[in-house]
This record gives structure tokens, C-alpha cells and sequence, in this order.
């Protein structure tokens, strides 16, 4: 089973649906708290959700059970917090809201978890990500 991870910034519309289609992904789920922000350009929910279908035949859902609280993210990125930090409390909620149980976890093959950081080192997507891995068998995470 493979789970894929992306972020849109710093990439260009064709880069972004390029990874996508190169990699087989079937779906992507929304991780972000904010959808519809004028900053998330291409990747605002509608125009990306259109989009996906559009040029890669791609589904489009959004997984808010994946998304961070906005007061840790306010936090952290106002610097109130640090990364340990935040790991530990993103962790937290994971653990609390259940997620393992409460999504469907053979779905996720093929899929894509989105946000919207570059780079998955200092991103919920990872942590999600491995997360979800504690749960399922042979999950490869690949992070495009």
C-alpha cells in the first residue's frame, strides 16, 4: 500500500499536477484547515478539486479529521510554539479524535494527503502520515 504526501507551495501548477500524475495518485485528501484562502492560489478547494479531476482523473476529498486545530496552528506560526512542540500536540489530537478508527484506512491506498508546506519536514501531512502508518500494514509513505 502506498500513501503519498504533497504540498503546493513553492510549486508551480504544472510541477504540482505533474508529481501527482506521475506517481498514480488516485485521490487527495485535504488536509488544511484553510481551503479557501486567496494565498493558496491554485489550490484554493473549488479550483483544485476541478482541477484534479480535470488533468489527472484525480479524486478530491477533504479530510478535516487530518486538519490542525486553529489555535496550534495560530501558534505556531505566530512562533508561540516551537516544532517539538506542535508535533507533540498535533500527535495528541490525532490520538484523541481516533482517527485510525474513523477513517477508512484501505481507502487510502494511492491516495495523497495535501497541505500546503513545501516540504514535509516541518508539516502536519508527515506526522499524519506516519501516524496512519502505526495502523496499517506495509504502508510506504512517499513524500512528492
Amino acid at each position: 500500500m502506498k500513501l503519498f504526501t504533497i504540498g503546493f507551495t513553492k510549486s508551480k501548477a504544472r510541477e504540482f499536477f505533474g508529481r501527482l500524475e506521475r506517481s498514480g495518485v488516485r485521490r487527495v485528501y485535504d488536509t488544511r484547515l484553510n481551503r479557501a484562502s486567496q494565498l493558496a492560489g491554485f489550490a484554493k478547494q473549488d479550483d483544485l478539486s476541478f482541477f484534479l479531476s480535470r488533468i489527472g482523473e484525480i479524486e478530491y476529498s477533504v479530510e478535516a479529521l487530518l486538519a490542525p486545530t486553529a489555535d496550534m496552528l495560530d501558534a505556531y506560526r505566530k512562533k508561540e510554539m516551537g516544532w517539538p512542540e506542535y508535533e507533540r500536540r498535533y500527535l495528541e489530537l490525532l490520538d484523541a479524535r481516533k482517527v485510525e478508527k474513523r477513517i477508512d484506512l484501505s481507502s487510502l491506498n494511492n491516495g495523497c494527503l495535501l497541505c500546503s508546506e513545501a516540504t514535509p519536514e516541518h508539516c502536519h501531512r508527515r506526522l499524519a502520515a506516519d501516524y496512519l502508518a502505526k495502523s496499517v500494514v506495509d504502508l510506504e509513505i512517499i513524500h512528492l
